[in-house]
């Protein structure tokens, strides 16, 4: 029997899960919710996977920053278009 290492609530999995789990598979914390995977099969043992869920969060975060700066990038184009046009005359 496997401990969450978020709660320390002891873990219980059947016979049948066990030998079809694999290291790094997703695992709910039944006592506290926390999303964990499997660290370890023999002994199991479970790791936290909220490291995992900020670094998603700061990816979709980053790509909506690289759309806001493309378009800001149009718009510095226009104005070196005006800039040039003002020299040319």
């Amino acid at each position: 029997m496997a401990t969450c290492p978020e709660c320390d609530a002891e873990i219980a999995v059947d016979e049948d899960d066990l030998e079809e789990m694999e290291i790094g598979d997703p695992w709910d914390c039944d006592a506290c919710g926390s999303r964990l995977r499997v660290a370890n099969l023999d002994p199991l043992d479970f790791e936290s996977d909220e490291e995992d869920d900020d670094e998603e969060d700061d990816e979709e975060a980053g790509e909506g920053d690289e759309s806001d700066d493309e378009a800001d990038g149009d718009d510095d184009l226009d104005d070196t278009d005006d800039d040039t046009e003002d020299w040319d005359e």
